[in-house]
């Protein structure tokens, strides 16, 4: 028997598609808007559906800057606006928890302005940075 060779490779993994995503605008907005609605999270108590819209109001908002990072990862603008298209979807969902969790006097007034008006912007800009990149030559649809 011959005597085997082992060639030991050294893999550097460069952190450039993770520092782009945290310089997105929109990636930034949504993280803000994911420590907001954990703050509140924090206060809210009471009845068992408070208790699960609370948990899927979480999931959602985090689910929207959760799908801008990876979706930034991809190799193409098609595949990155498919990942924003399920962000916005996300959006969606935070925006109906939010409004039944004030339906149900679970969040106040205050509370629930400051949360959907963010929850608002963060939309508009995923919105507007889906159309981009499904049409990048500027064509219209």
């Amino acid at each position: 028997m011959g005597c085997r060779r082992v060639t030991k490779v050294v893999v550097t993994l460069v952190p450039t598609l993770m520092a782009d995503f945290r310089n997105l605008h929109v990636w930034q907005k949504a993280n803000r808007l994911s420590v907001a609605t954990a703050e509140v999270a924090e206060t809210i108590r009471g009845s068992v559906s408070a208790t699960i819209l609370r948990t899927q109001l979480l999931r959602a908002t985090f689910s929207i800057q959760a799908n801008i990072a990876e979706g930034s990862s991809k190799r193409s603008d098609r595949e990155f606006a498919r990942y924003i298209r399920i962000a916005l979807g996300s959006s969606t969902e935070s925006a109906n928890h939010l409004i039944l969790l004030h339906d149900l006097g679970t969040i106040d007034d205050a509370v629930f302005d400051s949360l959907n008006s963010n929850l608002d912007e963060v939309g508009k800009m995923l919105s507007g940075l889906e159309k981009r990149l499904s049409n990048p030559e500027g064509d219209p649809p």
